[in-house]
């Protein structure tokens, strides 16, 4: 049986300061009191043959109740997580306000063996980030994106001069 995977968008917006890029603080009781390591690309698991990108796309919507950019997509690849999940990242220029997100939620017992069912936020806040601090919120596993987007945008960089 193949594993789970997901996919995700990279939002990322030109500022003054240089590029900033959209993440999410993962919602629920489990990540509410951290910060560091506890943000993520916008994303979510699909299931073949459901198309990774149109997974993407869907997922951003659901996770933060708005339309996912228009624009040229930048694919950045794969990378196998630590849990092994297999998660495809695609990055989008876009410029997003995020008091306007209505997250999706999700349902888990919570305090665990309590027998009650709480509904939670998927997504219980989205910010802009630099890339160095977007680095120390990201999950470890996720951090390759960055890097990435940064190799993509020297080339695009490059091919318009």
């Amino acid at each position: 049986m193949a594993g789970k995977r997901s996919a995700g968008l990279l939002v990322y917006r030109r500022a003054a300061g240089g590029v900033e890029v959209l993440l999410g603080h993962m919602g629920g009781p489990l990540w509410e009191r951290r910060d560091a390591r506890a943000w993520s690309v916008p994303k979510g698991e699909y299931v073949p043959p459901e198309e990774a990108r149109d997974a993407a796309r869907r997922e951003f919507e659901e996770e933060l109740g708005m339309p996912p950019p228009a624009g040229r997509y930048l694919p950045l690849g794969e990378a196998r997580q630590p849990s092994g999940k297999v998660v495809t990242v695609w990055a989008v220029e876009g410029d997003l306000d995020p008091r306007h997100i209505v997250p999706g939620t999700f349902e888990m017992e919570w305090p665990r063996g309590s027998g009650v069912t709480g509904s939670f936020p998927e997504i219980d806040r989205v910010a802009w980030f630099p890339p160095d601090e977007a680095r120390e919120r990201l999950v470890a596993g996720q951090q390759v994106f960055l890097d990435r987007l940064a190799e993509r945008l020297t080339e695009r960089l490059a091919g318009e001069g």
